[in-house]
């Protein structure tokens, strides 16, 4: 399977589904606020009118990262998606921003009248709820599935998108039964939701942004693999790195001494085949190769004066 190809089909199937159902739903709540004269509702409205937005940045993210290397990027694009992650966060804030400040004026601004929301707002507060409960779970999965950072970024919007919806029934329920104040109070709530949904896909796309090496599980599966390998006398050294969804992996093995260049080669190469071949992840293995007495036997090598650079 084409790992990078896969995976980007993935992506982007999703995401145009997410698109479709985020323009109907952001739509019907838009108008169901209006309509119903619900702040929490029209708040809850522009929240998925954004899913939109950080769809078309997901998508751009995961297209801009499978792209392939070329002499100027010649480990690739993968850090890209999480770039994309880190636009999408910022674009959260802003938005939550806006919507607890219209929240705050509706609560304190003197002589603001408090509406209380028609029935409809409940409606869509309830039907909201659902659909993009849905949608986190489908997007979600699919991001496992690829473990693309974009993708579950955008799950999590939708998450963060059916709280909101669930405050705005709280606040919009309890302004209809006789405390209007309870919908932009809603308002504010959802904002805080939104906040803290941008701080957790921020926080995950920072961590993948620098080199963090793999789990402990998957390390000690490498090790156990490179071991096997008939002519490994010993596995010396295994380090990885996560490059945005993608593995690094360098190895040091020693094989006895007395090997010619092409056994130990050959030794070598089995190594980086089987860790690239088990592991799909793994875009690119190095290993190196140690004769088995050099830990005992040899200094530290000298580099010669004509190879020093002044």
């Amino acid at each position: 399977m084409n790992f990078t190809n896969e995976s980007e089909k993935i992506a982007i199937t999703v995401s145009i589904n997410n698109i479709v159902g985020n323009l109907i739903l952001s739509f019907g709540k838009l108008a169901a606020g209006f309509f119903a004269n619900s702040a929490a509702m029209f708040s809850d409205g522009i929240h998925s009118a954004s899913d939109v937005i950080g769809t078309l940045i997901v998508m751009a993210g995961v297209k801009l990262s499978n792209r392939a290397s070329d002499d100027t990027h010649q480990y690739g694009h993968e850090r890209l998606e999480c770039v994309a992650a880190i636009i999408l966060s910022v674009i959260l804030v802003f938005i939550a921003l806006a919507i607890g400040y219209d929240g705050f004026q509706k609560i304190f601004s003197p002589g603001a009248t408090l509406a209380v929301p028609g029935q409809i707002a409940l409606w869509a507060a309830v039907i909201s709820i659902i659909v993009k409960e849905a949608m986190f779970w489908y997007t979600r999965s699919a991001a496992k599935k690829i473990d693309s950072g974009a993708l579950l970024a955008e799950a999590w919007h939708h998450r963060s998108d059916s709280l909101s919806s669930v405050g705005s029934f709280i606040g919009i329920l309890g302004a209809r039964m006789g405390y209007p104040i309870l919908d932009p109070v809603a308002s504010i709530l959802i904002c805080l939701m939104i906040l803290y949904a941008a701080y957790e896909i921020f926080a995950d796309a920072m961590e993948k942004m620098v080199d963090h090496s793999c789990d402990e599980e998957t390390t000690s599966a490498m090790s156990t693999l490179v071991a096997k390998v008939p002519g490994v006398v010993n596995l010396d050294r295994l380090t990885t790195r996560i490059f945005g969804n993608r593995i690094y992996v360098d190895i040091e093995i020693s094989v006895n001494d007395n090997l010619s260049l092409l056994q130990a080669h050959h030794i070598a190469e089995t190594v980086h085949t089987a860790i690239e071949t088990n592991f799909p992840k793994v875009k690119h293995c190095m290993v190196h190769v140690n004769p088995l007495s050099e830990a005992t036997c040899f200094e530290p090598p000298v580099l010669p004066s004509e190879l020093r650079f002044k």
